[in-house]
């Protein structure tokens, strides 16, 4: 599994790609954060905390993880190097790991920088250093969990196609319907006990729980089992594919 991981990381960092895409990540939560003007610029928010920085993060990871994970088994399979992977004695779980921890460490790789930003946020407030730190660790912690379901629907949308593109296309499908799918259906009724129960299903709500500074198992449970159930999703397609 290890030689999987490092043979995907090294894959990132020996092209371009793997720099653009932490580099895009950057600089758009940079511009919409610092630069743009609108309802996510910290300055035109007017209190010093990272909360808009936690409420961007998810829709751009929406986008960069299928970007990342696309190529993942994709590329093996319109290469042929797939089936290679597939008779070496290695179990196909330790090559879907493999694949899924190289994406999930190149995400929390571009998500590293923006703790300048909570260090930048600390001084900007009346009160230097007057700053609720439990908040931002526990909406880093949400982010982890998020990211880690999006790279198993990465990796799932990579395995059911040969085309890079059809991948990343059906990733941000997934990926969003998975976030905002279940919130926006919600508003289709009027109870307020139906919405919520409709919304529990639903990455969002479980990562605004977390995002409160609430670690909640319940949460927990609900984004390592989202990521379960599309690795073992992905299992069974490649386990199909060998046959």
């Amino acid at each position: 599994m290890f030689a999987i991981f490092k043979r995907e990381v090294q894959s990132f960092f020996t092209s371009p790609i793997g720099y653009l895409i932490v580099g895009l990540f950057l600089l758009l939560n940079g511009l919409f954060l610092w630069v743009f003007r609108g309802d996510f610029n910290i300055f035109d928010y007017g209190f010093a905390d990272l909360s808009n920085l936690f409420l961007l993060a998810p829709w751009i990871f929406v986008f960069l993880v299928p970007a990342i994970s696309m190529k993942s088994f994709s590329e093996e399979r319109k290469l042929g190097t797939l089936e290679l992977l597939l008779i070496k004695p290695i179990s196909i779980w330790k090559l879907i790991l493999g694949k899924f921890w190289g994406v999930f460490l190149l995400c929390i790789i571009a998500l590293l920088p923006t703790i300048v930003y909570v260090f930048a946020i600390s001084e900007l407030g009346i009160i230097t250093g007057n700053y609720d730190f439990g908040v931002v660790l526990g909406s880093y912690f949400g982010l982890f969990f998020l990211v880690a379901a999006y790279a198993s629907i990465g990796l799932y949308t990579s395995s059911l196609s040969d085309n890079q593109i059809v991948s990343f296309i059906l990733g941000i499908l997934i990926c969003f319907l998975v976030f905002n799918g279940f919130d926006a259906f919600s508003s289709l009724f009027s109870s307020g006990e139906t919405q919520q129960f409709i919304q529990s299903f639903g990455a969002k709500y479980h990562f605004d729980s977390i995002a409160r500074g609430i670690v909640d198992t319940r949460d927990l449970m609900y984004f390592i089992s989202l990521a379960l159930l599309f690795l073992y999703l992905t299992f069974l397609r490649l386990k199909h594919s060998s046959n």
